[in-house]
């Protein structure tokens, strides 16, 4: 008698996996490291302070990550009660070492830490995370139209400056799953400087038109209901309901919030911003959560490494 069983059924097509597709961008950094191999090992060093469990899962991720594809990266642990200028001193030495290309502070740090003060220390050639302001400031004052200097902002990695991983990644998201940006209508749920500015950005210079909503923003279903594209990342649990989108729209949904859900095991769940569940069937294209935009951050945080170290050997 057959014990087979029959395989799972496959997603509903409009989800757009950020784990299917972080995997195929992996693939291809492997292939790169790979090929640059006998020129350069991309290396990433990882500041981890403290002993947050959360912090800790995220490194481990990106170690696991930068195994995979070939990176080489060095992780330095600290106490809770490191002092500031301790942790600038190793990210000076850090600046000056060769073999390390990308530089990664684990955010959040100790109250008594300046966080802008050790993140902005980092060389902007090894910031990986794109956040250091000369980088920030270049995504700013960027061409999108003339200038001397064109770039194609239809292929990020061929940026020469680190763009901020989370904000990156939505865009390759859109990319990736054939969402057509220019000319659409997005708004951007959330104005941090992390995920909500530097993506409008992005957006702006694919040639969309942009709104941001805010907290102090008037009727704002009103405005999100205009929008083709949405990218919610304003850290409210399942925020955005169906009658906030206009049909046919595409979400993607940058929140991650705990809510408590005692029938699991671990007593909460992970959602979006996005009421998922209500809203799915009206999307043209949406992320679910987990297993959408959290996957293509650790994945963008590779590929900036990898074009750190091809920058610095010219190649």
């Amino acid at each position: 008698m057959s014990t087979s069983s029959t395989p799972p059924a496959p997603p509903p097509s409009n989800r757009i996996s950020g784990t299917a597709i972080s995997k195929e961008i992996r693939a291809e950094l492997a292939v790169e490291c790979s090929s640059i191999k006998s020129t350069v090992t991309p290396g990433l060093a990882v500041i981890l302070v403290g002993s947050r469990p959360d912090s800790l899962a995220y490194v481990r991720m990106k170690k696991k990550a930068c195994a995979e594809v070939g990176i080489d990266s060095f992780g330095y642990d600290y106490p809770e009660t490191v002092t500031q200028q301790e942790l600038i001193d190793k990210v000076n030495e850090l600046n000056a070492d060769p073999k390390v290309h990308g530089i990664l502070v684990q955010l959040p740090l100790p109250n008594h830490i300046v966080e802008n003060l050790v993140t902005s220390a980092v060389h902007p050639d090894k910031d990986v995370d794109g956040l250091h302001p000369l980088n920030c400031a270049k995504l700013v004052t960027a061409q999108t139209h003339g200038g001397s200097v064109k770039m194609n902002w239809k292929d990020l990695k061929s940026i020469p400056f680190h763009i901020a991983c989370t904000p990156q990644g939505c865009i390759e998201l859109l990319d990736r799953s054939g969402v057509e940006i220019e000319g659409k209508r997005a708004v951007v749920i959330g104005r941090s400087n992390l995920v909500g500015m530097p993506v409008s950005l992005l957006l702006n210079h694919r040639n969309a038109t942009i709104t941001i909503v805010h907290s102090r923003t008037i009727d704002a279903q009103s405005v999100v209901r205009t929008a083709d594209i949405v990218i919610a990342a304003v850290g409210r649990a399942k925020m955005v309901k169906s009658d906030w989108l206009k049909e046919g729209a595409v979400v993607i949904d940058v929140g991650i919030n705990s809510v408590d859900a005692p029938d699991t095991k671990k007593g909460y769940r992970l959602v979006g911003d996005v009421d998922f569940d209500e809203c799915e069937g009206k999307c043209e294209k949406i992320t679910p959560v987990p297993g959408g935009v959290g996957p293509m951050t650790i994945a963008m945080l590779l590929r900036n490494t990898v074009n750190s170290a091809k920058r610095v050997c010219g190649i």
